[in-house]
């Protein structure tokens, strides 16, 4: 029962300080002494610590090449072009801008992950909004919520979509077929409720104040990030760590950066995110002592068995719950072991989840989180009551037909 109460109380202490922050100290700083307690208490064994850091030490180095991608193709202007071509497409359309931001956002999220979607996309929304006249609030959303529902498709474009890879024992491709569908519909979804719910701001009048700039494609980033994309299906294919793939992306990249000296090894490091490296092994020991001590055992008499529609909307709508609760990667730690037995679909129901309904809270995801500071930092104000109602109208029906969309697409292609 003590092991019991400090697991869980060490849960609560490092995903508290990750929404709030005290002292603006790294997620790590609080993370890392929780583990480290919860294993000199003995609420998790050695052999447990070791096994869960084999199990995420793969997950982690993809992150952290996906990271370094990322930040040498915004070096590169990638994000600059892409704020161009939003302005320019739109036409000084408010309505036309929002479906261009939704386009973008929802193809970065997926190449790059969400992280590039909230850390360097939202600043370029901020900016292309200003420049057109445009009124931000319906475009910055539009950046937050496609940061969680549009990183459905493909492994590497959610750190919770790398942790359940494994386990659902799908390739890269296959993974990518059976979550097209959920994708898109989830997507649509959520355009056509920011459609109603922004009405008023989207047919408000763009006034530019500067004059539109002429685009420039990198090339050279987006051949780079196509041959990464094109280097995790056959990586998967051949039997290899799609990591290596993601460190190849990086190292061209950074070779290139460094050659041209527009970035430099330390500034390399810090793209990284190492903190954050550090804080998801942290956390995944933590949520493992959790679940050892009796979450796995509560949560297990409620993961639905099989993968019937019935069961998937369970299974999607508990993964739901349990990332407002206390965040989406406890979530998905917590249940992918419990979902796994019953196949690769229920696992992707899991995703379904854990991805769409961090929309709902802001405490659902890490990424929600670190969004709300981008907009606090750019002074908008994102108001709890307008969050929550839009996430409300959203996350339900989102869910509902991502999941109807899972199990057509386990139906007709097969788990």
């Amino acid at each position: 029962m003590v092991l019991e109460f400090l697991s869980v109380a060490a849960l609560v202490v490092v995903l508290v300080c990750a929404v709030v922050r005290p002292f603006r100290w790294p997620e790590a700083a609080f993370a890392v002494p929780a583990a480290a307690l919860v294993v000199v208490a003995g609420a998790i064994p050695m052999a447990d610590v070791r096994d869960e850091a084999a199990r995420l030490g793969p997950v982690i180095g993809f992150l952290a090449a996906v990271l370094v991608l990322a930040k040498l193709c915004d070096d590169e202007g990638l994000f600059h072009a892409c704020g161009t071509w939003m302005a320019r497409w739109s036409r000084h359309r408010p309505r036309r801008l929002l479906g261009a931001v939704f386009a973008l956002a929802s193809a970065i999220t997926a190449a790059l992950s969400l992280d590039a979607t909230v850390v360097l996309l939202t600043p370029v929304v901020f900016a292309t909004a200003a420049r057109m006249g445009a009124r931000p609030k319906p475009h910055v959303y539009a950046s937050a919520h496609l940061s969680n529902t549009a990183s459905l498709l493909l492994p590497v474009s959610n750190l919770t979509n790398l942790l359940a890879f494994t386990a659902a024992g799908l390739t890269f491709t296959r993974f990518a077929l059976l979550m097209t569908l959920p994708w898109l519909a989830a997507i649509a979804v959520e355009y056509a409720v920011f459609r109603r719910f922004f009405a008023r701001d989207l047919d408000a009048p763009a006034e530019p104040v500067e004059p539109d700039e002429p685009p420039e494609l990198p090339l050279f980033a987006l051949v780079t990030v196509a041959a990464t994309l094109v280097g995790f299906a056959v990586a998967s294919a051949i039997g290899v760590d799609p990591a290596w793939a993601a460190a190849a992306g990086a190292t061209v990249m950074a070779v290139r950066a460094l050659a041209r000296r527009h970035t430099t090894p330390a500034a390399i490091v810090r793209s990284a995110a190492v903190p954050f490296l550090a804080f998801v092994l942290a956390l995944g020991i933590v949520v493992r002592a959790v679940v050892d001590q009796g979450l796995g055992e509560a949560l297990g008499r409620l993961v639905p068995d099989g993968t019937s529609l019935p069961a998937l909307l369970g299974t999607a709508a508990l993964a739901a719950l349990l990332a407002n609760l206390i965040n989406n990667l406890p979530a998905v730690l917590a249940l992918i072991p419990l979902a796994a037995p019953s196949g690769p679909g229920a696992v992707l129901a899991v995703l379904l989840g854990v991805n769409i309904g961090p929309n709902l809270t802001y405490a659902g995801s890490l990424a929600t989180l670190l969004w709300r500071r981008i907009a606090h930092g750019h002074d908008h104000e994102i108001r709890l009551r307008e969050f929550t109602l839009l996430g409300l109208l959203t996350v339900p029906a989102a869910l509902l037909a991502a999941t109807v969309a899972l199990w057509i697409s386990l139906e007709v292609i097969g788990p």
